[in-house]
């Protein structure tokens, strides 16, 4: 099965030690962000983990700790995007992640790492011109490090229009501008771009629009076919291929602090919950509470033949 890591918050940037405790341990218990009271155990022995999936800001917490990881399939979205500190505050600076990008790319291999170019969204500091030109700059540095870009236009969900008062949708004009012009200099770096969760408007340029974190993503990662059962294949309202279960995080807890965030409701909440993280417990925030129902995940490898060549 698969693990995901980085749907809530940013494990990596900010949860790393527990993580590596997690893994030592050799389970986890998430809490249901809609049910609280619900927990569920997942082992993490890669018996029946076949892949740890990643998406950060910062990757640089966890390289000394690949040696951990060795044991299982890893893919890895690393988010780098050339957004000021006025929309991403708490982000280290692009140079430093993008060097970091680099060497988990030559520990894990350009197929086990994709870049994340995402949100987009257009006004008087950031036009469309300014991230044509930019995303060419960043995608020639970063050419041979990967095989993917992802992108996506911001979604205006109720959280961001409570911490990003102000921004809108990206018109269709621009996204299809944005769009074809990220296409073909991505092409010119050896880098095929995936539309997350925008329909199919960029393929007739190019884009690969069959999802971003899909089986085929993770098979190419593994060299190897997995057997994905119906209750594995979570998909965000019927909008992509993707698989999104079988995360540990949670909301409201990544320090990051980016304004267009849709995991975090406000800044107070995220820094009452991470001071009630606790390095050393099954969960990520807090403890045990009185009422809780800890069932333990239905857990089995995906695993089949090696694919070798075939991909």
């Amino acid at each position: 099965m698969i693990i995901q890591t980085g749907m809530r918050t940013d494990i990596p940037a900010f949860y790393s030690e527990w993580l590596i405790n997690r893994i030592r341990e050799g389970y986890v218990l998430t809490r249901n962000p809609y049910y609280p009271r619900q927990v569920t155990r997942y082992s993490l022995y890669p018996e029946v983990v076949d892949l740890i999936a990643f998406c950060t800001k910062n990757p640089a917490p966890m390289l000394p700790h690949l040696d951990v990881l060795k044991p299982y399939g890893q893919y890895w979205f690393v988010t780098i995007t050339p957004y000021g500190r006025d929309v991403e505050p708490n982000v280290p600076d692009k140079e430093t992640v993008t060097e970091n990008f680099k060497r988990l790319s030559e520990a894990v291999g350009a197929d086990c790492l994709g870049w994340r170019y995402d949100p987009i969204f257009v006004d008087g500091a950031y036009s469309a011109a300014w991230h044509i030109s930019t995303f060419a700059k960043m995608a020639k540095e970063l050419s041979g490090y990967t095989k993917t870009c992802v992108i996506s236009f911001i979604d205006i969900y109720q959280k961001v229009k409570r911490n990003f008062p102000g921004v809108g949708e990206v018109c269709r004009r621009d996204r299809l501008e944005i769009g074809r012009a990220f296409v073909e200099i991505a092409g010119e770096c050896g880098m095929t771009v995936k539309p997350c969760a925008e329909g199919n408007e960029l393929e007739a340029y190019g884009a690969d629009c069959s999802g971003c974190m899909t089986v085929k993503t993770y098979e190419t990662a593994l060299q190897a076919a997995l057997t994905v059962p119906k209750q594995g294949r979570n998909q965000r309202n019927g909008e992509c291929a993707c698989l999104l279960g079988a995360d540990i995080g949670a909301y409201d807890t990544c320090g990051h602090l980016c304004r267009y965030c849709y995991a975090n409701a406000n800044a107070a909440l995220v820094k009452k919950n991470m001071r009630r993280h606790d390095p050393s417990s099954p969960f990520l925030i807090g403890g045990s509470l009185p009422g809780d129902e800890i069932r333990p995940a239905r857990q089995a490898s995906w695993r089949g033949r090696q694919l070798g060549l075939e991909l």
